[in-house]
């Protein structure tokens, strides 16, 4: 099939693409604050944000609700969506370019399911380990995560010595299955826990506040650079493990490497918000579309991109049905079903 001349003229010019993805990251942040029960004009936020950040005083007709508001309810929120969406889409631009299929991500490779439980098992215990204290929860569901992505690479070798792509993604939606009935029991096990557990497993980033930021911030930080460090063995990888090779690339320790980057990004991103579903799918598909397939600009452009897409389907989260709120989980799964639907019958067209 041809390609448009905006594909194009985005894919020449990298530019355009930073600049766009910027801008709608912005745009999205400035939405997610502004809108709510209360609405606050962009102007006054802008004044508030820039306050605390260039340690000036806003102007005395700014509202101090608004301020208060914005600083310790919104900008929070927003900022822990954002950080959520990029996790995820990274980790699913990376599982994606790995396996050489744009039905990869972490839902279906059983990563997030793997994060889940490890966060249940914490949250059901009430874990705390003496050395961990409040990063407990994302080590134990970043750990689950990485060893669900190790049992389903063993076991998919175990059935196909060849490791296909599509054994892999059975193999990830089977253990994805399995664990998510183990989480299932845990909940039906449950006491005076079942109203939090199932509140984060339907995913949410309401009222978590600046400390979940600080959970989820120092595993985005190193995973993301991880993965984009390794931008280049990836866009050889996306060719196959043979010709990889073959360029000099070690393909063994580079996917481990990738696998457990994306493993922790989703780990993080789980423990903080619970299972938010098809951000990894569709935001990588999408950029890939318009930007194009080199991993060194396609995992920066999928975070930005995945991060602002998250805000968005947040700040609809809370409108949809104002002044109650919806789960993030429902509106990103709302869009992502067609959309795999629509990826899964373009795949079956392509090989016939």
């Amino acid at each position: 099939m041809r390609k448009s001349y905006i594909q194009t003229f985005l894919q020449n010019n990298i530019l355009v693409r930073y600049i766009l993805s910027i801008g709608f990251l912005l745009a999205s942040l400035l939405i997610g604050m502004s809108i709510g029960s209360i609405s606050i004009p962009v102007m006054d936020i802008l004044q508030i944000v820039g306050g605390q950040l260039f340690r000036y005083q806003p102007s005395s007709t700014i509202d101090p609700m608004y301020t208060n508001i914005i600083m310790e309810i919104r900008l929070p929120r927003v900022l822990l969506a954002g950080l959520v969406g990029a996790s995820l889409a990274m980790s699913g631009t990376a599982f994606q370019g790995l396996l050489r299929n744009p039905l990869a991500d972490p839902y279906t490779l059983g990563v997030s399911s793997g994060a889940s439980l490890g966060a249940v098992i914490t949250i059901f215990f009430s874990l705390t380990l003496p050395l961990l204290g409040m990063f407990t929860l994302p080590v134990f569901s970043i750990a689950t995560a990485i060893l669900t992505m190790m049992i389903v690479l063993l076991f998919a070798r175990r059935i196909d010595r060849s490791m296909k792509v599509e054994t892999i993604i059975l193999t990830g939606i089977i253990f994805s299955s399995f664990l998510g009935s183990l989480i299932s029991l845990m909940i039906a096990l449950t006491g005076d826990e079942l109203r939090q557990i199932i509140g984060w497993l339907l995913g949410s980033v309401s009222m978590r506040g600046w400390s979940y930021i600080t959970l989820i911030l120092p595993f985005f930080i190193f995973g993301s650079i991880l993965l984009m460090l390794n931008g280049r063995e990836l866009n050889a990888l996306s060719f196959g493990e043979e010709r990889a090779q073959h360029l000099g690339v070690n393909v063994q320790r580079r996917k481990l490497l990738i696998l457990a980057a994306g493993s922790m990004l989703t780990g993080s991103a789980v423990a903080v918000s619970g299972t938010i579903g098809f951000v990894g799918l569709v935001v990588p598909h999408f950029c890939r579309l318009l930007w194009g397939p080199d991993h060194r600009h396609l995992l920066p452009l999928s975070a930005l991109v995945g991060a602002a897409f998250l805000i968005l389907a947040d700040t609809a989260a809370r409108m949809i049905i104002s002044p109650s709120e919806l789960p993030i989980g429902v509106i990103t799964s709302l869009i992502g079903a067609p959309i795999f639907a629509i990826i899964l019958m373009k795949n079956k067209r392509g090989r016939r």
